[in-house]
This record gives C-alpha cells, structure tokens and sequence, in this order.
C-alpha cells in the first residue's frame, strides 16, 4: 500500500511559496508571444472543453449509513469497486501519528471470513489497480474487477469493514508496523528526505491536525498496541462513516441489490466529526536552514491557505500555475530560460479539505549565487501580485486542467475517485464540476486578489543546502507496542459462504489496422471511443543504446534540446503552444526505442499534431539552449549521486553487461559528464539526423477518430517528410558479456537508514523470444506481491517495504533485476535470504499447484481490466511491434497461460535464471553493513560513491 501523494515523496518535491518582501523590484516581463513565423495554432473555447466533462451518478444511502454512489459505463465488462472512509492522519491524537496509514496496512491482512492475504485473494480474481492510500483527510481502497468476480469483491470489501478484528493479531501487527517503518526509511533515505516534516511543523502549532506526517513518528509507531488498532476500527470504520463508489459494469438496481446484501447487516458506528483546523498564520516569518546529502541548494517558500471549498481555493491554484506550475511559467522564464540562475523551479497549492499549503521553490543552478536566487523568485513573486496574470496565462491553465480531467475519465476507478472526493469533502459528487466552472471563470483580478490576500503574511522560507543531514531517529529495537498486553477474545460472526466467481470472458482488444503515409511511414491504428482523445506515438529505431559506448547521453541530450525550440517557435512559444492546446508532447525513450509522444483532447488534434511535427522535423538546436540544457544535465548528473536507486542503476548494468556493450550503462541515458560537457551543436545535430528520421519510424495512434478520418491529418503532418542524405544510425549487439559471478559491490552511502540492494545477471533470452512461461514463472517467485521474495522479506520479516525480482524484457539479451530496499541492520540477512529463496525455488521447491493455480486466474482474469485505457492499447501495440508479435497476441494470452503447467513454469526458470552469477550492488551506510557482508562468505568490492557537484 502506498501514502498518496505521500509526505515522503512529496518532500523531494514540494515548491514552498515566498513572501512578498518590503523592497521594491523591477516588472518581471509577462511571457513573450510565439516568433512571428510561427503557423497560428487554434484551440477549441475552453467552454467546449469543459461541457464535455461529465460523469452521470445515482446516490442512495443504506439504513446503516454506508452511502452508494453508482456510475454505469459499459464499455468494458468491469467494475471499479472504491471504499472511501472518512478519516485520516487528521484524525489521529496525540501519541499515535502515523495509526492511519498503518490501519491501512492491516486491512491488508485477511478478515475473520477471508483470513488469507486480501492482496491475495483479490489478485486471484482478477483484480487489477488494487491498492489503498492514506492522506491527511482519508483513507481509501480500491481495484478494477471483472464483471463476474463483483460478488466476490463486495463479499470481502464488507468483511473487512464489518468483521476485521479476529482476523488481527499481535503478530499481524507487529509485522506491518516493520513493513510501515520501512516504508518510512524509504522515503527519509531520499535526497531532501526529511524536509516536508520541517515543513509541517513550522506552519503548524502545536496540536493542530495537520502538523504531523501520514507516515507518523517512529517513536508512536512502535507504540501502537493491539487495543489502538481495536479502538480506531470501532470509532472511524463504521458504514456510516464511509463512501462505496461502482463505477463501470453495472446499474442503480443492481448496485441497490449487492450493497444492500453484503453490507446491510454492519451495524452503525460512531459518527467521525473530522477535525476543527483552522488555518494558522505564522506571528513573523520564519528562516530555517537545512542540511542534507544533496547536490544542489532548494530554496522554499510556504504558506498555509484555505482549504478546497473556500471560494479562494481556485483562484490560488491558477495563480500557482502562473508563477511555478506551467512549463511556461514566470518562475520558469525568468530563472530558468532568460537569467539561467536556477536549473528547475516548481509551484503549487497542495489543497487539502480545511487548509491547503501554496508553495514554490527553485534548484539553485550549481556555481549560482543562493541569496540572488533568492531575492529573484521573490520579485517574480511580487511582481505577480502587484500586477496580477494575464488573461491569455489563465486561459493556457484552464484549458490544460480541463484536458486533463477529460483524459483522466477513461478508467473507471478514476471516475470512481472524482465522485467520492466531492462526496466525502463537499457533500456533492458534482463537486468536480463546481471546480471546473470555477476555473472556467477565474479573472485575473480574482488571481491577483487572492494571491494578495494570503502570500502578504508572514511565510516559511526553507533552505536545504548540501551538508552532513542531521542526525536520524530510528524505531527501537523493541517496541513497546509489541509487548502483548491482555485483550478480550472477539467474537467471530459467521457469515454466508463466499461467492463463487463466475465465468471471466476473455478481453476484447480492440481491432489493429494499418496504413502508410505517402512517405512510406508505417501507421498501426487502434479505435478507443471512451474519451474524445488521441495519443501519438512516432516511434524510431533508436533508445539509450543508440549511443556510442564513448558518446553517453549524446542521445538523450539532443531530444531534450529538440524540445527547447524550433526554426518557428522558441522554447516560451513552444511551452505556451502546447498549454493552449492542453496538449502535452514529449520526446524521450527507453534502451531500445526513441519516441515523439502526442496527448490530446481530440477536438484539438490538428493543431498538436502541427506542433509535433515541428518539434520532431525542425529542432533549431539553438546555442544558448545547448548550453542551458546542458548545464541542466550536469546539475541532473550530481543529482544522481545522492539518489540510492540512481547509483545502483548507474553500476549494474556495465558489471553484468560490460562497459562497451549497448545495455552496459545507466538505463536512464543520462550518461557520462565528461561526454556532456564535450559534446557541440554540431555533435547534436548529427545525432538527429541519424535516428530522427521518416524511414527510421513508425507512428501508433489511438483515437476516438476513425482512421479514415486520421490519416489526411498524419499525412500533413508527417507525410512530405523526407530523409536526409546522410547515412541512418545503426546499433550493434556483438559484444560478448562477461562471464560473471556470485560477488557484491558495496557503494558507500553514509547515514543512509535503508540499503538498496540491487542484484542480476544478463538472461539467455531476448524481447523477441517466447518468454511467457518464464515471466509467468517469475510471478510467482519475483514479481508479485504474493512472490516467494517479497512474501519472506515483506509478509514474513517485515524488513522491507516492498521486494521484486523482475524480467526486464529489452529487445535483445535482458536482464533480471532484484530490487529490494531493507532496513540497514538486515542488509547481510536480506541478501541471505534472496539467496536461499532463489536456490530453493530454482531447486527442489519449484512452482506449486497452489502457487499455479493462482497466478494463472489473476493474470487470466486480470486481462479484462488490463486494455482500460487508451495509452495502455497504445502500449500494448508498441510492445508488439519491439516484440516482434502478432495483432492478436493479447486475445490469445488467456489460453496460452491456462495451458501453462506447474513443471513447464518450473523448467523455463531454472534454464534462465542463475542466481550463482548474480552481481549484487548494495547501497548503504558501509560503517553499519560490510562487517554484515563479510559474513556471507562472498568477495565484497567497496566503492565510494561519486562525490556530487556541489552549489552554494
């Protein structure tokens, strides 16, 4: 289970907002019109736009208070099935942060009529998008099923709301408590790590309910004892205190008939009153400075703000957007484009149910001065309030957030989620559609005012500069809260006997066409009529290992220089052009493959398709945005060596694949800063000319569109395009591997409270051979949540957040990859423990028929929840194509994967899979886990990692 939008992750993002300083300050330039030569590009009115948003709903409430909401959409035989209970970190007294987000955990574990793994359970129905979240103000759980499997799911979903607690036990808790800790370290471990927890408590005084984390103190985690878990189920999971949201397959009558069956009989529970928050404002500004293992200086602002349905709460949005939120943003064009000061910058009003925090916040660019950083993102910020937005900049943020919830109605669950957040926070499932027409109609003055009103108080400034971090509080080696103190035995209540799940049907992937443009481009078709969207994908034979083994990162820096501007449009016009369309194009790729991708409402097809061909056929390579870029690059380059997961990535691949072969370098592109800074304009150029290129490409579409309808429109775009004279890249995948075996690489990583242990080899198998009885097998022992791997280092020890070992399939030679974060202290037993799994699994104690059985109806089942979305169509037809497998490969998986036997499974892993040659990375503090290391008995390589460049 994940934190949404957890406090973790987001302290590495979050842009903290500054004060409107006494000074005065230059006009900051509203952002420059697009070049002249520019082809005029229309959108569709924003009022079109947003009146095609709508998700029809009934409402209907049981006598117990569970209130149903139903939206019915067949397009698919599936049903979103969504529980939204009306508590969160909030909610929690003191003494017990973070019990929300571990209550989660054990709803997890089984219920009194269902005691196996819920994750197990629901995998083997077929469940797809299952998981659960805590926030400030919630916590919610969901998944995809199909059709058939819906009894089933409400039979359990019920069970857990109604009849957990004989299920949870001293040991259930115990474990999770590890499993959440670790979840924690994970997130403290990352560069900026602890910052949004300095964040909270500085605008929050003492006692108010949103002043501590969702991830919760070490400290009052280990504290929660079996009667805390009993005490918050009885108070804040009754039905009246939830949401039950279907949204897919399925009707009022029905929905009326199946809610009333399985949840009918809970009995009442409190009435959870969420917390009084008001929203504090700090008495004078605040200044604190940070230190941690990072690259580059942050620099923050922050203020606290009303919550969502505060009449301010949009126009602060807008005004986010405009300073920090917009790739074309002020922030942006000042900092970052025009004066090059700061090597990224970011805004934002993270808006909450009683209190929202507007935010901003700038990379200070290394060798750039943090004072003028600074003094500079504070005068764009005044300058924004004193002068307010322009109306053309509100018109790009409108149009971009209602392209954006249109492409987000495609999957059920996400309709499913818009309903209940204005369920839960407004009272109203239309809440979303207020918000819209609220958008629709902000002015400028509205912006302006707003922004006045709350950015002139006192704000938090928060500077994280490159340093030792301080000193890290980690749980104890006993809790107190697993010391078993007396508990009343619960009183199991038997239920009727669990549904049976019907007959799946196999999926119904929609039917592939082709056509070519007059230039030979191949185009590979799909209709999805869902959404009125397109998405584009003009694919090349290129990817990360189009580079040179002594040109890394040529590649991926020319397309982020192609998408800094054209011979028509420069990087401001070219930013603006694509937020007035609420079309987002992006260029990037994988090893194997380069790819110019296409989102889009539908209505403004023509004109995003204009604009991608522009950034595709016409990059201008200009030189100042060379160098920008390329310092960006640099500055991402020191980045890396402060991120565990980046320099794990960085070592492997060349240990398992040697230094010279295609796949023996990062699998990121970013590659080497020597390369970088040696590469020219000229160097790019040519790059582009190799791989960028029509008889180099294929496009993939899927749209609402019909393809005779499509093609005139691809064919304007792409279909004059002609190749250059100069020769087409190649690639070569000659180079013999290594001849490898069991050892450890121990990178050096001081005070980090988690090890990221990487392991692999390079498999005997390539993307274009028949590996499906291989990857079926991996499920069971790598790749799901029930693996043998993360069943024993998770489920069992509770050492980690989350384990996988995964195929990771490349177009030639791929390689299998472990990748398991521990607490530092099991570093040695962790790698132990893989080790014995992996023998065990490949030796004597291979697949079971239990383990068979299961795998093969999750993965058959799941098919039909799989092909929801028009990108994961689009996705699966681009695999195809790398592949190198029929149209029909995804209708024909069902039987093939029915057909599988527990020996075939067996046999097709133990051939591949060798895990006496695994080269094992390890990531940590070494003062804490080589003495652990050495006791393995295998050779240990010490490294330091790199030192990163640093700014002040």
């Amino acid at each position: 289970m994940r934190l949404a939008a957890s406090s973790v992750a987001l302290a590495a993002l979050v842009a903290v907002a500054s004060p409107v300083l006494a000074h005065t300050s230059a006009p900051v330039a509203a952002p420059a019109a697009a070049a002249p030569s520019a082809t005029p590009l229309r959108a569709a009115p924003v009022s079109e736009l947003v009146a095609r948003v709508d998700i029809p709903w009934k409402r209907f409430q049981l006598d117990n208070g569970l209130t149903v909401l139903v939206h019915e959409d067949r397009k698919a035989p599936v049903v979103a099935v969504s529980v939204w209970y009306n508590v969160g970190s909030k909610d929690e007294p003191k003494g017990s942060t973070g019990f929300a987000h571990l209550f989660e955990h054990l709803m997890f574990g089984g219920s009194e009529n269902s005691p196996s793994s819920h994750i197990q359970t629901m995998n083997a129905a077929g469940a797809t998008g299952l998981n659960g979240t805590t926030w400030f103000d919630r916590t919610n759980y969901f998944q995809t099923v199909p059709t058939p499997a819906l009894d089933y799911t409400l039979y359990l979903e019920s069970d857990r709301m109604g009849y957990l607690l004989g299920q949870v036990s001293q040991e259930v808790l115990d474990l999770q408590r590890g499993v959440v800790q670790n979840e924690k370290r994970q997130g403290d471990n990352q560069p900026y790590g602890l910052t949004y927890y300095a964040t909270l408590e500085a605008l929050f005084p003492e006692g108010h309910p949103y002043r501590h984390s969702t991830i919760g103190s070490m400290a009052d985690l280990d504290a929660a004892s079996m009667e805390t878990v009993r005490d918050w189920f009885r108070e804040n999971y009754g039905p009246n205190n939830a949401i039950l949201v279907l949204s897919g397959d399925i009707d009022e009558a029905k929905a009326r008939e199946l809610s009333q069956r399985y949840f009918g009989a809970i009995a009442r529970g409190p009435v959870n009153t969420p917390a009084a928050a008001p929203i504090p404002t700090l008495a004078a500004p605040v200044e604190q400075v940070l230190h941690d293992r990072v690259a580059q200086t942050r620099i923050s602002r922050t203020w606290t703000t009303p919550g969502m349905t505060d009449p301010d709460s949009v126009p602060l949005s807008v005004g986010a957007s405009v300073l920090g939120g917009l790739a074309s943003s002020r922030l942006d064009n000042v900092l970052v484009r025009d004066e090059q000061i700061a090597s990224g910058v970011s805004a934002g009003n993270q808006v909450f149910q009683r209190v929202s925090m507007f935010s901003y916040s700038a990379m200070v660019k290394p060798g750039a001065d943090a004072d003028a950083v600074a003094r500079r993102m504070d005068e764009v910020l005044a300058d924004l309030i004193a002068n307010g937005p322009t109306q053309d900049e509100i018109d790009r943020v409108v149009t971009q957030f209602a392209s954006r919830r249109i492409q987000g109605l495609e999957m059920a669950n996400g309709k499913a989620s818009v309903l209940a957040e204005g369920q839960l926070y407004a009272g109203d499932p239309d809440f979303y559609k207020k918000e819209l027409a609220a958008y629709a109609a902000v002015t400028p003055a509205q912006v302006q005012a707003a922004m006045k009103k709350w950015l002139s108080r006192p704000v938090y400034s928060q500077i994280v500069m490159p340093g030792e971090r301080e000193a890290y509080v980690d749980a104890a080696a006993a809790p107190s809260g697993a010391t078993p103190t007396p508990a009343a035995p619960i009183q199991r209540v038997a239920r009727e006997a669990t549904p049976a799940i019907g007959e799946v049907s196999n999926v119904d992937f929609p039917a592939v066409e082709r056509a070519a443009l007059s230039n030979g481009i191949e185009v590979v078709y799909a209709r999805s009529t869902t959404v009125p969207v397109t998405r584009v994908a003009l694919e090349f034979d290129a990817g990360v290992a189009a580079d040179r083994a002594d040109r890394l990162g040529a590649h991926t820096l020319m397309l982020n220089v192609m998408q800094e501007g054209t011979t028509t449009r420069d990087s401001k016009a070219l930013a603006e052009a694509q937020e007035r369309l609420g079309a987002s194009v992006l260029v990037g790729s994988s090893m194997d493959r380069t790819t110019a991708s296409l989102s889009t409402v539908t209505t403004n097809l023509q004109p995003s398709l204009t604009l991608l061909s522009d950034v595709v056929r016409n990059p201008a390579f200009a030189p100042a945005e060379v160098e920008r870029l390329r310092a960006q690059r640099l500055a991402g380059l020191a980045n890396e060596k402060t991120q565990p997961a980046a320099i794990a990535g960085r070592a492997l691949p060349p240990l398992i694949y040697g230094d010279s072969h295609p796949y023996g370098r990062s699998f990121s592109g970013t590659g080497d800063e020597a390369v970088i800074r040696s590469l020219t304009r000229a160097d790019l150029v040519a790059d582009h000319a190799a791989w960028i290129r029509p008889d180099n490409a294929k496009l993939f579409v899927v749209s609402d569109l019909p393809l005779a309808e499509l093609k005139p429109q691809l064919e304007a775009a792409f279909g004059d395009w002609r190749a250059p004279t100069t020769a087409k890249g190649t690639k070569a995948f000659t180079t013999a591997l290594p001849q490898t075996s069991a050892r450890i690489v121990l990178i050096d990583r001081p005070q980090s409270p988690q090890s990221l242990i990487y392991g692999g080899q390079v498999l005997p198998v390539s993307g274009g051979d028949d590996i499906l009885t291989l990857t079926t097998a991996n499920t069971v022992l790598g790749a799901d949540f029930l693996s043998r791997i993360n069943a024993d280092l998770r489920e069992t020890k509770g050492w980690s957040y989350g384990v996988r070992g995964s195929v990771n399939t490349l177009q030639n030679r791929s390689p299998y990859i472990v990748n398991a974060p521990v607490q530092a202290n099991r570093t040695g037993e962790s790698i132990a423990a893989l080790i014995g799994q992996y023998e065990r699994f490949l030796g004597a104690d291979g697949v079971t028929q239990a383990e068979r059985d299961r795998t093969v109806l999750g993965d058959t089942r799941g098919l039909s929840g799989s092909y929801e979305t028009s990108a994961q169509v689009l996705g699966a037809m681009r695999s195809n194509a790398l592949y190198g497998r029929p149209d029909g490969y995804q209708e024909a998986l069902a039987g093939r994967i029915n057909a599988l036997t527990a020996e075939q499974m067996d046999a097709a892993a133990r051939a591949a899979i060798k895990p006496d040659t695994f080269v094992w990375v390890v990531v940590g503090d070494a003062s804490v886990v080589k003495p652990q290391l050495d006791a393995l008995g295998l050779p240990v390589e010490v490294r330091t990692a790199a030192a990163p460049t640093t700014a002040q």
